[in-house]
């Protein structure tokens, strides 16, 4: 199986800063893409930010020039690195990663248990 383990969450003042770490780790043959999504209840779970193998990303309009995303292939963990958070960044925010387990097995999406993110005066 792949495990993802989520840390760095929890409460900030608007306009400050956390920066989140997942890290993968268990019967992993590579790791495609990378990535952060959140959720609020009562709503869907929703993209954040992603990034590829090679490094491109792709971020949600809300969080462009405040989140960055980043990941070190060698230990399989991708970190978000979010300032000037607003109250509206308020969610559990989940990691996800597409892996494939060996060399002819098929990717699948795996996801972190959550880590809540609250933004608050």
């Amino acid at each position: 199986q792949v495990q993802l383990v989520e840390s760095g969450g929890g409460l900030v003042q608007p306009g400050g800063s956390l920066t989140l770490s997942c890290a993968a780790s268990g019967s992993i043959f590579s790791i495609n893409a990378m990535g952060w999504y959140r959720q609020v209840p009562g709503k869907q779970r929703e993209l954040v930010a992603v990034i590829t193998s090679g490094g491109s990303t792709n971020y949600a309009d809300s969080v462009k020039g405040r989140f960055t995303i980043s990941r070190d292939n060698a230990k399989n963990t991708v970190y978000l690195q979010m300032n000037s958070l607003k109250p509206e960044d308020t969610a559990v925010y989940y990691c996800n990663a597409n892996a494939r387990r060996a060399i002819l097995s098929p990717s699948s999406n795996y996801w972190g248990q959550g880590t809540q993110v609250t933004v608050s005066s």
